[in-house]
Formats: structure tokens, C-alpha cells, sequence
């Protein structure tokens, strides 16, 4: 019994060295420079995104393959959602915003694939404020309107 105990002791610390590594590798890499925020917010994601890849074996391949590939996705979700936050070059913003979009849809096929509800929709952090800001600048809002009714046939 202590010698099982031991071994998934040790493969519960083998498990984890990855994400320890990667995440001194980012901390040494960070400093404190402008791109600070950016790092701790990726590092965080990529921290997140490898607690969640470490799964426990189900039997079923099609199963451990959605279960590690969804964090993965959401990690490339949160990534892209931090260039967006502090990034500057405009095509780099527009991949991110495509990775969202694509990784977003992927991780919604799995779960369609294994017959798991799919979450309720939500708005993008910035979407309601660009929707207000694109509709208040093409005249479909009126400067200083506080809804969105005239955006849907003047409700």
C-alpha cells in the first residue's frame, strides 16, 4: 500500500513539472516591463490550461481527447483574449480575434460530439461596448442613448 501511495505520489509531482517549469520560465521572461500585465494574464492562462489538460483516465479515447483539448482550447481562448486586452499590431489582434472565434466553435463540437450541453451564450468582455460604440458612430444610435433599441426596429 505506502509503495502505491509513493508511485502516484510521484506521478502526481511528474504531472505537475511541466506547467512549474513553463510557468518559472514565464516569471524569468515577465520582468517588469510594460508587457508585464500581458505575461501574468498568459501565464495564468497556460497555468489553468495544463491543470485542466492533467485528466484522469476514462477508458474512452474519444472522451480523454475532448477532456484535454477543451482546456487547451480555452487556453488559446484566454491568450487571445490578452493580445486583444494589451496588443497593438492589427493583424495580430484580427488572428486573436479569429482564434477566439474558431477555438469557441471546436470546443462546442466536442461537446456536441460526446452529447454534453452546450453552455449559455454570452456577449465578449469588449462586444457590448463595441456594439454600442460601432452603432453610435454609423448614426444607427442616437449620441447618449443608454439601450440598444433602435439597433432592433426601434424597440
Amino acid at each position: 500500500m505506502a509503495v502505491a501511495v509513493f508511485a502516484l505520489a510521484s506521478l502526481v509531482e511528474h504531472a505537475a513539472q511541466p506547467a512549474r517549469m513553463m510557468s518559472e520560465m514565464i516569471s524569468e521572461l515577465c520582468g517588469d516591463g510594460p508587457e508585464t500585465p500581458f505575461m501574468a494574464e498568459n501565464q495564468a492562462a497556460m497555468q489553468r490550461m495544463m491543470s485542466g489538460m492533467n485528466i484522469t483516465r476514462s477508458g474512452d479515447v474519444d472522451r480523454d481527447f475532448a477532456a484535454m483539448m477543451i482546456p487547451h482550447h480555452q487556453g488559446a481562448i484566454e491568450m487571445a483574449q490578452a493580445e486583444l486586452r494589451h496588443g497593438h499590431n492589427e493583424q495580430l489582434r484580427r488572428i486573436a480575434q479569429e482564434i477566439i472565434v474558431e477555438q469557441q466553435q471546436e470546443i462546442a463540437a466536442m461537446r456536441l460530439a460526446l452529447g454534453q450541453e452546450l453552455p449559455p451564450s454570452s456577449a465578449a468582455p469588449n462586444q457590448a461596448k463595441d456594439l454600442k460604440l460601432s452603432a453610435v458612430t454609423s448614426g444607427a444610435l442616437p449620441h447618449g442613448r443608454g439601450d440598444y433599441g433602435s439597433l432592433e426596429g426601434g424597440r
